[in-house]
C-alpha cells in the first residue's frame, strides 16, 4: 500500500452505538480517545466488520459471532431496522467511495438493501456516478464485481481497490495472556505471512524475522531491551514443523517459554514485533485497541514512537485510554468520542489552533487529563 491509500473519511450510521457518526480527513495516524463505553471499540468493530464482509462470504461469520444482527443494530431492531455506512479512500488516482445498507432479516441476519461504489477524480466531481450492485444478497458483491463479467460495465479497478485496502483492516487486541492464551501454544512454523491478531503465531514471525531480516531482527531485539532490561534474545527453533516462543534472561542458560513471561511482557513482545514487521507482512490499515493495557510507563512511551514511525507507511487507527500513549501524538491526530444520553457516540476532531496556547506549557495527554479536549467520564 503506498502512503496516498488510506481511509480518508467515514459515516456510520445505526452499528451499536454509532447512530450516527462521521469523521472528516482521517489521518494516516489517528488516535480516539474517550471515556469507557463512548465507542472507541465500536469503530474499530466496524472496520472489523468490514474487512469480515469483504473476504468471501464472511459477514454473516463475523455477525454470528458477535451475538447476532440484533445485537449490532442501534438501539435493536426495533429502534434501528437498517444500518448504513459510506467510506471514502484516498488514492494515488483519485478517491474510490463504497456504500452499503444492511436490513436485519429472519433469523437475526442481515441481508443488502443498497451496495454502491464509485471512482471520483476529484474530491468535489460530482458528475462521478454511482455504479449500484443490487439488493437482496446476504454477503458482499463488491468483491466478485471486481474479478467477475458478471457485473457489467463496472470500474474494476476501483472495484478492486476499495475491496483489497477494506479486508485489508486488521485489528490487534494482543489482551488474552492466560493459561489458554494462543500465545502460549506451539504454532505451526509456516503461518507466518502476517502477525494473526491474537499473537499465537509471534514465535512463527519471529522465526522468520531471524532467518530473512537479520538488522530488523536485531532491532527489534534492542527495542524490547529497552523496556525488559534482563532479556537477551529469542530462543526460536522450529520441531517437527512447529514452533513455540521462548526467550533467554541474560546470565542465565535455561530459557523461559511464554507461560513463565509476566502478562505485560508479552503483551510488549506482541506489539513491539507487529510494529516491526516489514510493509509486505503488515495489513493496509492497522486497528490497535488499547495498546497500553498492563504496559510499564516507558513502555508505552516506546510503542508511542513506533506507531509514529509506522504511520508514515501504513494507515494506523488507535483507541486508548492512555494519556502517557497520548503524549506521543499531535492534537490534529486526536479524535475525541463521547456518549450522549440517549446512548449515542459522538466525535469530533480537534482544531490544534484552540490549544497551541496551552502547547506551550502542557503535552497532550496532559491536556486531556485537564478535560481540555473533552472525553472524560
Amino acid at each position: 500500500m503506498s502512503v496516498m491509500d488510506a481511509i480518508d473519511s467515514v459515516r456510520i450510521k445505526g452499528f451499536r452505538s454509532l447512530a450516527d457518526v462521521e469523521i472528516r480527513g482521517l489521518p494516516d495516524l489517528a488516535v480516539m480517545i474517550g471515556a469507557n463505553g463512548s465507542g472507541k471499540s465500536n469503530i474499530i468493530r466496524f472496520f472489523e466488520m468490514m474487512s469480515w464482509m469483504l473476504r468471501a462470504g464472511q459477514l454473516n461469520e463475523f455477525v454470528q459471532r458477535q451475538g447476532g444482527a440484533d445485537d449490532q443494530l442501534f438501539g435493536g431492531r426495533g429502534k434501528t431496522p437498517v444500518m448504513e455506512a459510506e467510506v471514502s479512500m484516498r488514492t494515488e488516482a483519485g478517491r474510490n467511495d463504497y456504500r452499503f445498507a444492511l436490513a436485519h432479516a429472519h433469523p437475526d441476519r442481515f441481508i443488502f438493501t443498497d451496495e454502491a461504489f464509485r471512482f471520483r477524480r476529484v474530491v468535489w466531481d460530482k458528475r462521478a456516478k454511482w455504479q449500484h450492485l443490487d439488493s437482496g444478497h446476504t454477503e458482499a458483491n463488491i468483491v466478485a464485481a471486481g474479478q467477475s463479467p458478471d457485473f457489467d460495465g463496472v470500474n474494476l479497478t476501483a472495484a478492486r481497490g476499495i475491496a483489497n485496502l477494506l479486508r485489508g483492516c486488521s485489528a490487534y487486541q494482543f489482551h488474552d495472556t492466560s493459561d489458554n492464551s494462543k500465545f502460549k501454544e506451539r504454532w505451526d512454523a509456516g503461518d507466518n505471512a502476517y502477525l494473526r491478531s491474537h499473537g499465537g503465531n509471534l514465535g512463527a514471525m519471529l522465526l522468520r524475522l531471524e532467518r530473512e531480516e537479520a538488522k530488523r531482527f536485531d532491532l527489534l531485539r534492542r527495542q524490547i531491551e529497552r523496556v525488559v532490561p534482563m532479556f537477551d534474545r529469542f530462543e526460536l527453533a522450529e520441531s517437527y514443523g512447529r514452533v513455540m516462543l521462548r526467550w533467554r534472561a541474560k546470565g542465565m542458560d535455561k530459557t523461559i517459554g511464554a507461560h513463565l513471561t509476566s502478562d505485560g511482557s508479552l503483551r510488549f513482545f506482541a506489539l513491539a514485533t507487529l510494529l516491526s514487521l516489514p510493509s509486505e507482512m503488515l495489513p493496509n490499515v492497522l486497528l490497535l485497541d488499547e495498546p497500553e493495557l498492563g504496559l510499564h510507563p516507558s513502555a508505552v512511551s516506546l510503542i508511542g514512537g513506533m506507531i509514529r514511525s509506522l504511520s508514515v507507511s501504513k494507515q494506523v487507527i488507535v483507541a486508548t485510554q492512555s494519556p502517557l500513549l497520548v503524549d506521543s501524538f499531535d492534537v490534529d491526530q486526536i479524535i475525541v468520542l463521547d456518549l450522549e444520553k440517549d446512548g449515542r457516540t459522538k466525535a469530533r476532531r480537534l482544531d490544534p489552533g484552540e490549544y497551541e496556547r496551552w502547547l506551550e506549557e502542557y503535552s497532550t495527554g496532559m491536556l486531556w487529563q485537564k478535560n481540555l479536549f473533552g472525553g472524560r467520564p
